[in-house]
């Protein structure tokens, strides 16, 4: 099934306010999907016999900012985060990415992490991806069986990958370069 194939079941099954956009100008075409329904979408991707989109290849979180002042101006994009679903179909032998817009900051509140829904009850391996994205990008899934950090130091301040990240010059004492 193709990726055009693709877009129109999911509007077919779900509004156009949650079956956002399709882009297909890219190497790699994908769906973009209102966040707060973004589980719920996967269910359907999953369990649908015709899509059966069994694996979720990769999770993962983009940030969208340019920190630099004099490159902001030539920066193409608003601020913002995507959360990127990587998923394929053993039965079907097709592939597709899916994708997430979430606000840097929850209700623009600087600290404050963005929320998304969790897919972790759909695909079990989404558990270690989704934590992975919460430790280094600062996104919240909601649900989450157990989201704490996987690859920081519990008392870690920050989310490391975000791109306006100020490193620590010091860290339990120990300095840093």
């Amino acid at each position: 099934m193709t990726v055009n194939e693709i877009h129109q079941r999911l509007l077919d099954r779900f509004s156009a306010d949650i079956v956002v956009e399709l882009f297909t100008e890219s190497v790699d075409p994908w769906i973009e999907v209102r966040a707060a329904e973004a589980a719920e979408v996967a269910e359907y991707l999953k369990h649908d016999p015709d899509l059966a989109f069994d694996h979720l290849c990769n999770l993962t979180g983009v940030d969208y900012c340019e920190p630099d002042p004099k490159k902001q101006k030539k920066f193409a994009h608003d601020p913002h985060l995507e959360v990127v679903y990587n998923l394929y179909s053993y039965s079907q032998k097709h592939a597709l990415t899916v994708k997430a817009k979430l606000p840097r900051w929850k209700d623009n509140v600087e600290g404050q992490l963005p929320e998304i829904p969790s897919v972790a009850h759909v695909w079990a391996i989404a558990d270690w991806h989704e934590r992975e994205a919460y430790d280094l990008m600062g996104i919240n899934f909601l649900g989450h069986p157990n989201l704490v950090r996987i690859l920081c130091p519990d008392d870690w301040v920050g989310h490391a990958l975000r791109k306006d990240y100020e490193f620590p010059l010091e860290y339990h004492g120990i300095r840093g370069k």
